[in-house]
Formats: structure tokens, sequence, C-alpha cells
């Protein structure tokens, strides 16, 4: 059972269906209701109409032997204020619901009670004045029999108060035969109707559901497809609506162009890395072997240099798989006015301008940022790079210009790429591995900070690292 309700479209359709049916029972159950009160009403009508006709004869002196009561549809009967029996239609031979079951009048034969002559020595107080007849009147559900015909009846019971024959009451009925047929018909007609009804809710729904159901089965085919042909470049059909399967479609496309974007990049870095990593290696392995041959001939220095080269390439590599692996910079408060001082001592050329500005982060990784920014400047400078730390509202603003040609404006996003060196730097032992911006502008955003770089008036570079500050402890 589990198993097949499994899909969202077996659940949709039981549960529209349930749905409906509670409603249709619900409705249905007022309907009868409502249907059943109304005719029960009319019935009631009828019968009190009778009840007056037959209380307004008793009221104008009417002797019971002549009273209207041949009605074989109506039975009727009088009754006295101490429940007797006086007056009863014609051809009644049982009834009950009515309080007086008997059919035969105490002093009469059928049809024909007393003369109307002489007072009623049982007759009572009554509120009602001579001839005047009750407003109100009541009502009770019973069963007659009249010619050997039993039905059900709705009984009216109006009171009349005689001049001599004190207060009587009039108990008229009205069969409810047409009533109850008129139920049995519209129930027959419902339980007829109900379960069709259902079946077309449930046929629609199903068939609406499959509909629209259809574009994410579409997308869940594709998305197999994808997984088994590990082929990032394709991409799950759109169906042509604003609806929120459209929109998943959308958002899953989003996800499969970035997933791609990061499979490429990290191939382009796999790639490019063993691509750098080569050079020096290769280099390195060279001079040994020239060394291991001719002893005179091994350049000491130059293996060095290498190896240095190399081991700052791998420890730069190692920072970005951190990066990339989503490292949090640890919560400790970094004076970049300090950090700037420090990172330009001993270095030539380099002047610093800074004032106070304490942002949170990881020393480590911020003064790396710092001496990247160095180390790129001095490079293209031709006289002097400029360092300077200022506060700007809550953002601490680090610049570091060089006097050098400058970035072009094409380039100013594509520098901050990895491994990628501008035809003026291309040289790898002047222009490194083209990891050192691409690993500030990580750092920086990964501190909540950006990295961007603009021209100074003079032509050179300007690159400012902008970090959100942190109040000063007191």
């Amino acid at each position: 059972m589990r198993r097949r309700l499994g899909s969202v479209r077996a659940r949709a359709t039981l549960g529209t269906t349930l749905v409906v049916a509670v409603a249709l029972l619900a409705a249905g159950t007022a309907v009868l209701l409502s249907l059943w009160t109304n005719l029960s009403g009319q019935a009631g009508t009828r019968a009190e109409r009778t009840a007056r006709e037959v209380a307004a004869e008793l009221a104008a002196g009417q002797p019971y032997r002549e009273l209207s009561l041949d009605d074989d549809d109506r039975p009727v009967q009088v009754v006295t204020e101490d429940g007797t029996l006086v007056a009863v239609s014609e051809h009644l031979e049982r009834i009950s619901g009515t309080g007086t079951d008997t059919v035969r009048p105490a002093t009469a034969p059928a049809a024909a009670g007393g003369d109307g002559d002489g007072d009623d020595d049982s007759a009572g107080a009554s509120a009602l004045e001579p001839g005047e007849i009750a407003e109100d009147p009541s009502y009770s559900d019973g069963s007659a029999t009249v010619d050997g015909d039993s039905a059900d009846y709705r009984f009216a019971a109006v009171e009349v108060e005689t001049e001599d024959r004190g207060t009587l009451t009039v108990y008229a009925g009205a069969p409810l035969s047409t009533e109850r047929t008129a139920v049995r018909t519209a129930l027959t007609v419902m339980l007829t109707g109900f379960p069709l009804l259902l079946a077309v809710v449930a046929g629609v729904t199903w068939l609406m559901t499959r509909r629209a159901l259809r574009p994410v089965e579409g997308i869940r085919r594709e998305m197999a497809a994808i997984t088994a042909s590990a082929d990032l470049a394709r991409r799950v059909p759109e169906p042509d609506t604003h609806d929120e399967v459209a929109r998943l479609a959308r958002t899953t496309n989003e996800t499969l162009a970035a997933l791609e974007a990061a499979v490429e990049r990290q191939r382009r870095f796999v790639a490019d890395a063993s691509h750098e990593l080569r050079s020096p290696i290769a280099s390195l392995r060279t001079q040994l072997e020239v060394g291991a041959a001719h002893p005179e001939l091994l350049d000491v220095p130059g293996a060095v240099e290498d190896t240095v080269r190399l081991q700052n390439l791998a420890a730069d590599l190692l920072l970005l798989a951190r990066l990339d692996a989503g490292e949090r910079p640890v919560d400790t408060r970094v004076d970049l006015a300090a950090l700037a001082r420090e990172e330009a001592a001993g270095r030539v050329r380099v002047t610093v301008d800074a004032e106070p500005a304490e942002v949170s982060g990881s020393p480590g990784q911020l003064r790396r940022v710092l001496a990247n920014l160095l180390d790129n400047a001095q490079r293209h400078a031709r006289e002097t790079v400029t360092v300077t730390v200022r506060r700007e509202g809550g953002r601490a603003v680090v610049s570091v210009a060089d006097d050098g040609e400058g970035v072009p404006e094409a380039d100013r996003e594509r520098v901050f790429e990895r491994f990628v060196r501008l035809d003026a730097a291309r040289s790898r032992d002047d222009g490194g591995a083209g990891l050192g911006l691409a690993i500030a502008r990580d750092v920086a955003v990964r501190h909540g900070g950006t990295l961007t770089v603009r021209g100074t008036p003079e032509g050179g570079a300007l690159f400012e690292l902008r970090l959100p500050t942190v109040r000063p402890l007191q």
C-alpha cells in the first residue's frame, strides 16, 4: 500500500478525492436536512390550515356532526379540554402522535359527536375569549390509518374557545408521503451521482497532476543522464511557464552552470599548478644532474633559488586549497597600520602613511595579503611604492600604489585570476606564478572585504583593500 502511494500523483489524487468526498457528504447531509425541514414545514402548514378551518366552524357554533371532516387525506380529531374525543374524521381507523389515540367519540358515532347543545361541565378557565382561535399551533409527527391505508402524518393542534362547549383542541394531519418520497429521490440521486462525481474528480486530478509533473520527470531523467555521463555542459529542459516547476528548472540549470564553472576552474587549477611546478623541478633536476657529473659546474645559488621558488609555490597552492575548502579566518583583532609598517620594514623604496585601523581576522592571512600587494607593487614600480592606511566610515582602507605603468582597464579583473600574468610580467623569474593577487582577493573576500585595482593620477596602479573595522578596546 505504501509503495502504491509513493508517487506525488497518487497522493494528490487520493487527498483531493477524500477532501471532495467529505465536502460532498457534508453538503448532501445539509441539503437533505434542509429539504426535509422545508417539506415538513409545508406539510405542517397544510395541517394547520385544515385545523383552523374546523376550529372556525366550532367557533361559529357548528354542531359536531355537521363539521367538515370528510377529507380522507387529512384526518381530524376534536378533543375537549379534559381529553375526551368528541369528533373525528370519517374512515379513520387508527391514529398515533396526537396524544389521543382513540378514533371513536365518547358520546357520538364517527364523524358525529354531540349536537352542541348544553354546556360542557368539564370546561375550565381559558385565556381565549369565546369564539377566539389560538394564534400559535403546536406540531407533532405520527401515523394514521384511513380506509386500510397507513401513512405518516404531520399533525397541527389548534385550540378554539366556544361559548357553550368550553375549550376544544382540533388535531388535523397532513400526509408526509410526498415529502418522504422527495427526500428518498434526492438521496438516491446523491448516492448515484456522488460516486460518479468522485470518479470524475479522481480522474481529472490524476491527469492534471500527471501533466503538471511531466516537466519534473523530464528534469529527473536529464539529471540522471548528466550524472551517468558526467557531462556538466548539459542542461535540464525549462518549461515555457512561470510556475514553480519552471523556477525549479532554472535554478537547477544555474546550479549546473556553477558546478561546471567550479569543475572547470579546478581542472585549470590542477593543469596550471602542474605546469608551474614542472619548470622549477626540471631546472633543479638539471642543475643537480650537472653537479653530479661535474661538481665544479654545480650552481648552488641557482639550485637554492629554484628550491625557494618551489617552496613558495607549494605554500601558495596549499593556502589556495585551504581557502577553497572554506577555511574560516580566526577571530583576532589586527591593527592594519602596525601590520603595514612591519611588512614595509626592510623593503626599499616603500613609504608608509598609516593611522590605526583595527579589523577582525587572521593575522597570518592578512599579513600575506599585504606582502603579496607589496611584492606586486615593487615588481612594477619605477621608483617608489606608497602604502596608506585610513578609516572610512566603518571600513579600514589599505592603499598600495606604485609609479609603474599601471594595469590596463580591460585587465583590472583578470589580474585577480589564478596563474594570470600580464604581458609586462610574464617572466617566471620576475612575474612569479600568478597566484599572489588571486590569494589576496580570496583572503579579502573571506574577511568580508573587497580588493580592487584602479589607476593613479601618475599612471601607476593603485590596489585598495577594504575591510570592516571593529571598535577599539577601551
